[in-house]
């Protein structure tokens, strides 16, 4: 506790000078601090169908990334860089292991606003269509794997490469903003993304 009591009356930039300087305690100490960040992350890239202690470790390699690559100078906070090089670590894995999941049943989000923005009376859910039910049918269950599978192959066949990039990280929550930082891409080009994906599937419901 002395050694983090220590360290918690310094900057993360003075703390990344002085790591740099040697003091190699100090990385044991940021891995701690930043530990419930990469865990929150790794939630929410879950339902895009990581494993979520694998997603965890790629975090950590994202946070010592953050560390190493750091630049005072040049980015903003520390905070934000290691929240960006968090998230680009986990969804570079995720998209390697082919496995994301577009449609989980029990997470969903509004076609018609982007996280924390109040949306309209009228919103049209991504998964609306497949709320869970309680106790349902056989043909229900049927009708909602069919419902499913004709979104997810609009998906496939309608949206471009970008668009499923966006809509993935969209369905974790993030905003387009977020989402224009992990993907290396300027706010508008995705926010038009996001618009014309929105579009696109809304035809389909």
């Amino acid at each position: 506790m002395l050694r983090e009591n220590r360290y918690d009356n310094s900057t993360d930039e003075e703390l990344i000078y002085r790591l740099r300087d040697g003091e190699d305690a100090i990385m044991d100490f940021i891995c701690e601090k930043y530990k419930n960040l990469v865990r929150s992350k790794a939630k929410s890239m879950f339902i895009l169908g990581g494993d979520s202690e694998d997603l965890i470790q790629e975090g950590m390699i994202g946070l010592f990334k953050a560390v190493r690559d750091y630049d005072s100078g040049r980015d903003a906070s520390f905070y934000t860089f290691a929240d960006l090089c968090i998230s680009r670590q986990m969804y570079t894995a995720v998209q390697a292991s082919g496995r994301q999941k577009h449609f989980p049943l029990n997470n969903y989000v509004s076609l018609d606003s982007s996280p924390g923005r109040k949306g309209s009376q009228e919103d049209i859910r991504l998964l609306e269509a497949l709320a869970a039910r309680t106790e349902p049918n056989p043909e229900e269950v049927f009708l909602d794997k069919e419902r499913v599978a004709y979104l997810e192959n609009t998906i496939e066949n309608e949206l471009s490469a970008f668009e499923k990039q966006v809509l993935d990280l969209y369905m974790t929550g993030m905003s387009y903003t977020q989402i224009a930082k992990v993907l290396g891409r300027s706010e508008k080009a995705t926010d038009n993304a996001l618009q014309r994906l929105k579009s696109k599937i809304k035809k389909r419901l």
